[in-house]
């Protein structure tokens, strides 16, 4: 079992995060909002900028660390479903100075943002999930000596709405990184950026959780998938196999009916191991009271996959106000310097901070 001190760092109804050095000293720093808390001990709360308030959401739906303008600071890439516009917002260098946010494309609404380097040029490529517009990604344009312009390329690769839900899945094993919709997959071809990817409707995941993950749960050597339900109850895995005459199936695997709203999945090795864990929890208030499960107490967990069992650990479980929810964009990475993986999770009940403290003797 694993220890986790909690921490709540601030009450602001954000939900989502990153960790990333703001300011240059060396120390990472968590980025939430409309505000950035200094590390190591992410006491002091810096200003950002105003983030539109509406319909008890807020319009901050990612936090993503890019260097967008070649400056060599980390500026953030967000966007979320009410201001239907992905954006981004370039750090001044100065705390205390408001970020200025620039649009890159009015896309339409975004229910949240992946990131991923599709052509390995080193710098992530981004991949709104806009369920009511088809699937597209935007690279960012560089200079003849690798740096941001601060503008972007805007590439689509599917027709039709791309539906709730997203993920990076290398589903035939080629090789080559698949986008996994809600209804299907988009095969990538061997140029992304060429025009339209084949799609596959093999199956339907519901309102899938962004991301959908990608596992060989079984150690078949195919891949399957772990999808959580962002707006009903379960947690399900998706057993990649064979047909007689060749063809893909879905075999459809409960892992946990107790909860709703898991929008946000992670794998990591949570406990240095060598094998890695699901990490996911509800996201509070996922559509204000109006998903299943919407007044369940709320939560954060980890699972031990081993072949599919998928042995669930609770880190925290209560009421909001006293437990904490893991959000649409929460952050997994080492804080302390312990080696093992700390959680920053956001949402609308506060911004908490779960120290891994490692393993237990029990």
């Amino acid at each position: 079992m694993l220890q986790f001190k909690k921490r709540l760092l601030s009450e602001e109804k954000y939900e989502a995060c990153a960790v990333f050095d703001v300011n240059g000293d060396g120390v990472p720093d968590i980025v939430s909002g409309a505000y950035w808390y200094e590390g190591p001990d992410y006491a002091n709360k810096h200003f950002i900028c105003d983030v539109l308030a509406i319909s008890e959401y807020h319009d901050d739906f990612s936090d993503y660390p890019m260097d967008v303008d070649g400056d060599g600071r980390l500026d953030i890439i967000t966007g979320a479903w009410w201001g239907e516009t992905l954006r981004w917002r370039r750090n001044p260098g100065e705390t205390g100075t408001a970020w200025e946010t620039f649009d890159i494309d009015r896309c339409g609404s975004i229910e949240t943002i992946r990131y991923y380097d599709i052509d390995g040029c080193g710098v992530p490529e981004i991949f709104p999930n806009t369920p009511g517009a088809p699937q597209a990604f935007y690279k960012l344009v560089r200079d003849a000596g690798g740096k941001g312009t601060g503008e972007f390329r805007k590439f689509v690769i599917s027709e039709g709405a791309s539906g709730h839900g997203m993920g990076f899945v290398d589903i035939d094993g080629n090789g080559r990184m698949d986008i996994v919709l809600a209804n299907g997959w988009l095969e990538q071809p061997e140029d992304p950026f060429a025009g339209l990817w084949t799609f596959h409707p093999e199956f339907q995941l519901g309102s899938a959780s962004v991301p959908v993950l990608g596992h060989d749960v079984t150690g078949s050597g195919m891949i399957d998938l772990i999808v959580g339900q962002a707006h009903d109850y379960g947690l399900h895995w998706y057993e990649q196999g064979r047909a007689e005459d060749g063809s893909r199936t879905w075999t459809k695997h409960e892992i946990d009916m107790s909860g709703s709203q898991f929008h946000d999945l992670w794998l990591v090795d949570l406990d240095n191991d060598g094998e890695l864990e699901l990490i996911t929890g509800k996201r509070y208030r996922a559509h204000n009271d109006g998903d299943p499960g919407a007044f369940d107490d709320i939560g954060i967990y980890y699972y031990k996959i081993e072949g599919g069992k998928f042995e669930k650990h609770v880190i925290d479980y209560g009421p909001a106000g006293k437990a904490s929810g893991a959000g649409i964009y929460f952050w997994v990475q080492d804080l302390s310097g312990n080696g093992y993986p700390d959680i920053v999770a956001p949402g609308k009940d506060g911004l908490y901070l779960f120290e891994n403290l490692g393993r237990t003797n029990d």
